[in-house]
């Protein structure tokens, strides 16, 4: 029994040794393991056709240094970067708050301020007195209107003293005018007045408004009154505020080229004109046009073709393109083929006529006024009047340049005319060009500018100074349809002369005769 215990407690040692070197074997390996190595340690032996030994790893070294310190200033860089960007936020933000708290602490005054803005606008307006002023010519007339018509003094040519206000926002104007003076009329704020009878706008009697583009738009209503002899009178202002910058950008033209495109059918001396202005315009002043000429039929087909070889060979000109269609001419078919042979990028076109004179600032206005995708430029040519009226009294005309005067007496703002315009190819491609159906002497004109008008293009109309349309006589041809033929004879009514020019030729019998009696009566005198 001993000797059996003595064994088992020699077995259980033993065991327990056993135990305690494999505890130790395992902590020893976890230990190698676990501990980080050190830098000659981590780094990759060199490789065979590499320096061994101490010169390798040097080299190794001062590689992995190199990285290092290209890493470093890299991050150098973007915190810097970051800490501008954080500061440039922190001060918008301080900005943006001192502004909400500025608002937030003082809306009184900011409303006071604005009510004072308006009231003095108010008081600019003559509502409650007169103001100097140093001639007859610095009065700004009121027009009137009723509830169907508004009577106006400024009518240019399409517009007539007496008619319905056509354009929206005139329309929407008034009414609202009348439609608020309703609403005072019916809501007033004595208390003594509950009692009165309600008023309609059948009660409107007449208004006058004008509007002074500094100030703002001043309304005088009259309603009937409760008796016969009474009326009711309110005095209405709509002020304009104070200017606002909404832009401010910079544009460079100097790569944007025109595409000026003329259709044409025989009229060579009118060509040759057009191509000595174009010459000088286009080519020696501007020097960024590309000229297309479509050119309907064969007769003086030659000559043409002749006008343009010698300019192009005398200017060293050579951005031209010809073109020659079949059948009779059409003003609209025309201008179409001459901006779908295009095959260049977006091209900025000027659908332009023979007989129209324009100078390079208007070239640089075309290009201003319009942006792809945005905005077209319709402008208002001025049109010149039969220089042979204009200067009959004179021993001779003067020459073109000095008769391309804008007055009264020698022409008119073309206002009832759509033909000339700039539009890039694009916004002409996607608005479907003109409409081909249309053959002869206008109106293809007026059906592009309505598709604009319908779409969400910015369409820019006002009158230019550098655009002139030629006078010449014009022929309304039997083979235009009614309406065509009386826009053509209209035009050519429009054409002559101004209004005292025709009534001095309808009078110049009378006008002789008094002559001839002064002249008598001074020779009578003398003898």
């Amino acid at each position: 029994m001993t000797m059996l215990r003595r064994g088992l407690l020699a077995w259980i040692s033993r065991l327990v040794l056993l135990l305690l070197l494999l505890c130790c074997a395992v902590s020893v390996l976890y230990m190698l393991a676990c501990t980080p190595k050190g830098d000659e340690e981590q780094m990759a032996l060199p490789r065979a056709n590499s320096p061994t030994g101490k010169a390798g790893y040097q080299a190794v070294l001062q590689e992995q240094e190199e990285q290092h310190r290209s890493s470093i200033s890299s991050l150098k860089k973007q915190i810097a970067r970051l800490k501008d960007e954080l500061q440039e936020r922190s001060e918008q933000l301080k900005n943006a708050q001192y502004r909400a708290s500025d608002a937030g602490a003082h809306p009184e005054k900011n409303q006071a301020n604005l009510l004072e803005f308006l009231h003095s606008q108010v008081d600019k307006a003559e509502v409650h007195a007169g103001v100097k002023l140093a001639t007859e010519y610095a009065a700004v007339p009121f027009d009137s209107f009723t509830l169907q018509k508004v009577y106006q003094l400024e009518m240019g040519l399409t517009r007539h003293p007496e008619e319905k206000p056509v354009r929206k926002d005139k329309r929407d104007e008034l009414v609202e005018a009348i439609e608020l003076a309703l609403e005072t009329l019916n809501h007033p704020e004595e208390e003594s007045n509950s009692n009165h009878r309600p008023y309609a706008a059948s009660d409107f009697i007449e208004g006058i408004y004008r509007t002074e583009k500094d100030k703002g738009t001043l309304y005088e209503l009259t309603f009937k009154g409760d008796q016969k002899h009474e009326f009711k009178r309110l005095v209405l202002f709509r002020p304009f505020g104070p200017i606002m910058k909404v832009k401010n950008e910079k544009l460079n033209m100097a790569d944007t080229l025109i595409n000026v495109i003329v259709p044409l059918a025989k009229r060579v001396d009118t060509f040759r004109q057009f191509m000595q202005n174009f010459r000088e315009m286009c080519i020696q002043q501007d020097g960024r046009v590309h000229l297309t000429v479509v050119y309907f039929g064969k007769e003086q087909m030659s000559e043409v073709k002749g006008i343009l070889e010698n300019t192009s060979k005398a200017a060293s000109f050579r951005n031209y393109t010809f073109i020659q269609l079949s059948g009779e001419f059409s003003r609209g078919k025309g201008l179409d083929v001459g901006a779908r042979v295009w095959k260049g990028s977006n091209v900025l076109l000027f659908f332009c006529d023979v007989d129209i004179y324009f100078t390079s600032e208007f070239l640089n206005t075309c290009r201003l006024n319009t942006q792809p995708g945005k905005k077209v430029f319709y402008p208002v040519l001025f049109s010149q009047y039969n220089p042979g009226i204009i200067y009959g009294h004179h021993d001779s005309v003067p020459p073109l340049e000095q008769q391309l005067v804008i007055k009264k007496e020698t022409g008119f703002w073309r206002d009832f005319g759509f033909g000339m315009t700039c539009q890039y190819r694009s916004d002409f491609i996607n608005i479907g060009g003109f409409d081909l159906d249309i053959k002869g002497w206008g109106g293809e004109d007026v059906h592009l500018y309505r598709k604009y008008l319908h779409s969400n293009l910015i369409v820019i109309r006002t009158p230019v100074r550098g655009l002139f349309h030629l006078w010449h006589e014009k022929q309304c041809v039997d083979e235009l349809t009614p309406e065509q033929y009386k826009m053509c004879m209209q035009s050519k009514a429009m054409n002559e002369a101004s209004h005292g020019q025709l009534g001095m030729l309808v009078f110049r019998h009378e006008i002789e005769a008094h002559l001839r009696k002064q002249k008598q009566k001074m020779s009578s005198q003398k003898t």
